[in-house]
Parts: structure tokens; sequence; C-alpha cells
């Protein structure tokens, strides 16, 4: 990575001491800097509302840190390089004569990188003053999710950024894109014909995607009582993965070839209606119950929580993609809070041979998975059978994976976090790895009709037990199919 060519710029961080900016961008940055990634007059302005001492908020940013940065990969002499880079100016985003002071500090000669690490309802306003004082020529836009709460808000964020920012110069972040195990699965699928050529509906029998979540709502109730998990996960993160194991070959690795073909398969997402809701979708709500060992109060009971709530902290879905290579084949999604584990994983079931010749009771082992692993432990796992080792096995089959675990097979190498990459990337221009406005709105237009149709229904979320994998119908969906979730789930 050292070999790209570095370009100076100057990243503008609104929302600095957030916790956005303190837990995951500054970290990334550093590590960045440490890596030599980081022109040396790349320079970092963190923009918040605080009032005091510039240097009482830098002390700040030092201290999320020395917090969030694993203490083998800190060190002094780095943390002082980079704090040297930083700047902090006290400003009102939505404020007109906070800008000349912005712009007095922004190089005319390199880019400036706007990063929005603040409510989607401000970006409009950003944009529109950073305009005013002549800041938008030269300017890239990083937008932070959730954009909008449904397809008309999220047209009118993204309609008032057009109006100062052209679709090339719009970064739009889902933080999974950037997960090394996200990138892989470009080269896994296209460069590896042993795949590439089964991967369609006459080979492949199902596929899942889970993203469970350990922790509750961690003081967001605000924000999550209002979203859900559906427009917090679904509309996002699993829609996004679902693009990319479900896409066409792009013509080229440009970022227009690949958004182009995730935006086909959206279109192709097949709409479910209120009367197979009941069939296909499973909403749920934690009730009280045990995560590590520990009890852990219900959806309802958590701080500054509305008894009456009747949002989603769980949802499984089946999807059905309608096109030729993806016809018959289910997808399932699942994502929820105060699950047993932390886990975000995609399972590839391929189909069993059609003639079966081994011993009867163990036909349930045939049929080979390919298991993508995103967290905790990026990896690729291949399940293929092979005959038992001893001379009294016969022809007993066993289970086994061909395994790709990237901490055990780059030992030397970190992995870089993904919001590393997404800056780096940002930084360079491209806009691979980011979400183009036309997929924000079909995902938002599918996931709209859900919303609409369990409304239509006015059925409460079904109670599970925290520390649970869901509600029971969550199971009852899938083994309706004739299947079962992946692993002792």
């Amino acid at each position: 990575m050292t070999a790209l060519k570095l370009e100076p710029c100057t990243l503008a961080l609104f929302g600095a001491l957030g916790d956005l900016a303190l837990r995951k961008l500054f970290p990334a940055l550093y590590q960045l800097d440490c890596a030599g990634l980081l022109h040396e007059n790349t320079r970092i302005l963190a923009l918040a509302r605080d009032d005091g001492e510039p240097q009482r908020h830098l002390t700040t940013i030092a201290r999320a840190l020395c917090l969030h940065v694993p203490p083998a990969e800190q060190d002094t002499a780095r943390l002082e390089r980079f704090m040297a880079r930083l700047s902090y100016l006290r400003m009102d985003f939505l404020d007109a004569e906070a800008y000349p002071a912005l712009a007095e500090q922004v190089d005319g000669h390199t880019p400036l990188i706007a990063y929005f690490a603040t409510p989607a309802a401000v970006y409009g306003g950003i944009c529109a003053n950073l305009a005013a004082v002549g800041l938008a020529e030269r300017t890239r836009v990083v937008l932070e999710k959730p954009i909008g709460h449904d397809l008309a808000s999220s047209r009118a964020v993204n309609d008032a950024v057009a109006q100062v920012f052209p679709e090339n110069r719009v970064y739009r972040i889902d933080h999974y894109l950037g997960k090394e195990t996200v990138q892989n699965l470009i080269a896994l699928r296209f460069a590896n014909s042993l795949f590439e050529t089964q991967w369609n509906q006459n080979h492949i029998s199902h596929v899942e995607i889970t993203v469970a979540e350990k922790v509750g709502i961690e003081g967001r109730w605000g924000y999550f009582d209002q979203a859900g998990q559906l427009r917090d996960m679904i509309q996002n993160h699993l829609l996004q993965l679902l693009c990319l194991i479900a896409m066409d070959p792009p013509s080229d690795l440009s970022a227009d070839s690949i958004r182009d073909e995730k935006v086909k398969v959206l279109k192709a997402l097949q709409p479910i209606s209120a009367e197979q809701l009941g069939q296909r979708l499973v909403r749920g709500q934690y009730v009280a119950g045990v995560c590590d060992g520990k009890p852990v109060p219900g959806y309802l009971e958590e701080e500054n929580s509305n008894t009456r709530s009747d949002t989603e902290t769980f949802v499984a879905l089946r999807v059905d993609i309608g096109n030729w290579r993806w016809a018959g084949v289910p997808f399932y999604l699942r994502t929820g809070k105060r699950m047993p584990q932390k886990l975000s994983q995609i399972v590839i079931h391929f189909k069993a041979p059609p003639h079966y010749i081994f011993a009867p009771e163990q036909r349930q082992l045939i049929g080979n998975k390919l298991v993508i692993r995103l967290q905790p432990d990026e990896g690729i796992s291949l399940q293929v059978l092979t005959k038992d080792q001893g001379l009294d096995k016969g022809m007993q089959l066993r289970s086994g994976p061909l395994q790709l675990s990237f901490s055990d097979t780059y030992r030397s190498e970190r992995i870089p976090d993904a919001y590393e990459r997404l800056l780096l990337e940002v930084m360079r221009g491209n806009q691979n790895l980011f979400v183009r406005k036309d997929e924000i709105e079909h995902a938002w237009q599918w996931c709209d009709q859900l919303i609409a149709g369990w409304q239509r229904l006015g059925e409460a979320p079904k109670p599970y037990t925290a520390g649970s994998w869901g509600p029971m119908a969550a199971v009852a969906l899938i083994t309706r199919d004739g299947r079962n979730w992946y692993g002792d789930l």
C-alpha cells in the first residue's frame, strides 16, 4: 500500500467530538498515518460546536486515541506527529457566518474532504454554506448513514446535497463495504472459475446472511426507536452484502461498473405483499434476559424508553431475486440486537449431487457450504465432505473445512479497520466502495413496501429473550422451506 501515490488534502471532520469520530474516525486516520498513507502536508480540521480552549478539545481526541487504538499499536512519537496535523475550530454548522473562518484554514490548491459525522438533516445546510464561501469547487463530501428514514426523506437529503455537489464528488459510507472480507467477495467470485461457474440457481440451494449484535441500545434510544432494525441494518448493510453476493460480473472494476450491477440486483428484488408477510418476514423485540452471564433489561426497560414502543430490534426475512441467475434461490436475512454473540457471516449452500451413493443415515451431510465470516474473525471456509480416517470406518463421511483465516494466514500484517480503507479511498478519489444515489433509492423503495405492509397488519413484534437467537418464528421461517440456520445458532 505504501506504493500508492499520495496527494495532500485537508480533511474537515464535522462532528469531531461525537462518538463516531472519537471511536472510529480519528483512530483510523492515526493508523493511516502510522502506515505512511497520509501525505506529509495533509491536515485535519476538527469541527464541533463545543466552546472552550481548542487545546482542551485536542486533548480529548488524543485521549480517545489512547483508548481506542490497541496498546501494542500506540507509539508516542507517532501520536505526537499525528496530533500535529490537527486543528480545532468551533462552529455552528448551520450558521453561514462561521464558514469564512473555515475557508481561511483551507489551502485552495489541495482538495478538501468534508466528512459529515452529523445527523443527515444538516447535510444540505453544510453543503450550501460550503458553497457560499467558495469551498465547493475542490471538495469531496462524505455522508454517513442513515440517509433519511424512507424514500421521500432520503431523496430530500440527496437532492439538497446534489444542488451543490455532483454525484462523482459524493461518497456515501456503508462501513461494511470497507471490510477486508467484503472486499474479497469480488476477488473470490470473479477471479476463481471454481466459484463463478457455480454461482447460480443451477448449483446453489440458498444463501444466508446474518448480522448479529450482542449489544442493546447503548444510549441511542432516541434514534433507534424512530428507526428500528430494518431501517438501521437491512436497508443498508444487509442489502449491500446481498448485492455483492448476487450481482452479475461487472465489465471492469470501475466504481460505476460495480454499482450498475448492484442496482440491477436491487431492482430485481421481489416485493413481499402484506398477505405474504406472515410467511416471509419476522419482527422481534428483545425482553429481559442474560448476556455473557449477566442479566440485561428488555428493550422496553432500557433507559429513557417508551414502554409502549412497537419498534423491532430483530428482523428475519426471505428475499427472492427475480432474474435468470437466482430464480428459485431464496436469500434468508436476519439481524438483531442482544444476540448470543457478535457475528456477521454469509453462508452459501450448494446443492447436493443428483445421485446419492453413501449410507442413508449420512444423507443430511451432503451439500457443500461456503462460509464467509466478516466478524469477529474475518475469513473464508469451504465445508467439504471427505472419508473419515481409519481402517474400521468404511466409507463413512465427515464434514470439514478448507479454511482461510486472515488473522492466521497473514500473521505479520494487521487487518485494517473498515474506516481506514474507506478514508484512504476518499483521499484517493476512488468511489468503488461507496453507495450511489440510485442504490439508496432502490433499497428504500423496497424496504418502504415492507414497512407499509406490517403497518397495515398492525401486528406487534414477537418477543425474544435477550441472549437468544430471536423469536421462534425466525426458526419457522426457514424450516418451513425444509432448511435450518447454519451452525449452532
